[in-house]
């Protein structure tokens, strides 16, 4: 099976024809990468904007195709995201995989960055836990196994918890990455989820688990939008 990218390539006009890093150079960059590879091209956006800005709606349209395709979101240059850090560590919010044809090693890079620095959190935390048992035991706190098994059924729940809202606001993306093919649909008088449903898979757009679109499928889609379109409205209310 092929691995499937999105191409993602930004310009500004007043660089364009200088250092190399033209939108025909950046092409040419991400073909060699894919020269030789069982890979798919699924689709290309190109951003005509300054570097500073992180409005960028070519960039969101290509993080949103490569979460509904599956895909790695493919650069020819990895300052062509960004130079600012920060910016480059979002992209592990928007779930998406990214690679970068001069650099192919750095979004591993930027996951042990972000590895470390979970591990080093994670030992302040441990740091801290230890202290704060120190300090009951200090006081005649008596921590035998009744508080370990209520700290461990806490500990659970909150996780179980932390799940349920993780795979709640997974669906959510999903939904929202799905929701400008379903208003381009609805603007050309498509109405029914059948209806619906023929027009995303003629579109391509994958269903939420791969495949093609079925009418139960674009009624759980539609009510998650329409109660998304909801909740703000609610709030303003």
């Amino acid at each position: 099976m092929s691995e499937k990218f999105i191409a993602y390539y930004r310009v500004s006009t007043a660089r364009q024809g200088r250092s190399g890093l033209g939108l025909d150079a950046q092409k040419h960059a991400v073909a060699e990468f894919l020269d030789g590879r069982r890979a798919q091209l699924v689709a290309e956006h190109v951003e005509v904007e300054s570097g500073r800005r992180a409005d960028r709606p070519e960039l969101h349209a290509a993080l949103a195709a490569s979460r509904m395709h599956g895909a790695t979101l493919l650069i020819a240059k990895l300052d062509r995201l960004s130079r600012n850090a920060a910016f480059l560590l979002s992209l592990r919010d928007a779930g998406v995989e990214f690679v970068a044809a001069d650099m192919p090693g750095a979004n591993r890079l930027t996951v042990g960055i972000l590895s470390m620095v979970a591990e080093t959190e994670a030992d302040a935390i441990s740091a801290r836990t230890r202290a704060a048992l120190a300090a009951a035991k200090r006081r005649g706190v008596k921590l035998g196994r009744t508080w370990a098994r209520n700290f461990n059924d806490r500990g659970r729940a909150k996780g179980r918890a932390a799940a349920r809202l993780v795979a709640q606001e997974a669906a959510e993306q999903r939904a929202a990455d799905r929701s400008a093919h379903v208003r381009k649909l609805r603007a050309a008088g498509v109405r029914t989820p059948t209806e619906l449903a023929r027009g995303l898979n003629s579109l391509g757009v994958p269903a939420p688990r791969g495949g093609e679109w079925s009418c139960l499928q674009v009624q759980r889609l539609l009510k998650r939008l329409d109660a998304s379109q909801a909740a703000p409205e609610a709030e303003h209310g």
